[in-house]
């Protein structure tokens, strides 16, 4: 079990590594992006920031299972509210990566805590 552990963490971290940078970016059609769900450019970083330390505890919760545990639930919990968002602004087109990301980062928390 603890295999699966390390395959969806390390899937989930690679998609939080991708979104940082795109986040970072502030490429056009990024913070067009995030401006349908109301989110300001001047946020972008902030985001970044929250993903790049959830990224850094999912593979520190491989070595010690309560950072990981901590990190699966901020991500899951954070993509839960951006799904929300795309909801609450009818960006229902755009919503399939938070929701990829809501179910990794639930399966993350789940197979977390069944091998802790």
């Amino acid at each position: 079990m603890f295999v699966a552990t390390v395959v969806i963490t390390a899937v989930l971290a690679a998609s939080l590594a991708a979104s940082v940078a795109l986040k970072l970016s502030h490429k056009p059609d990024v913070v067009e992006g995030y401006a349908r769900v109301h989110v300001p450019e001047e946020r972008l970083n902030a985001l970044a920031g929250v993903l790049a330390c959830a990224v850094a505890g999912l593979i520190a919760g491989l070595f010690w299972a309560p950072i990981g545990i901590a990190a699966a639930t901020g991500v899951t919990v954070y993509f839960l509210l951006a799904c929300g968002a795309h909801v609450r602004f009818r960006d229902t087109a755009h919503l399939g990566p938070p929701v990829v990301n809501l179910l990794l980062g639930a399966a993350a928390l789940t197979l977390r805590l069944i091998t802790y």
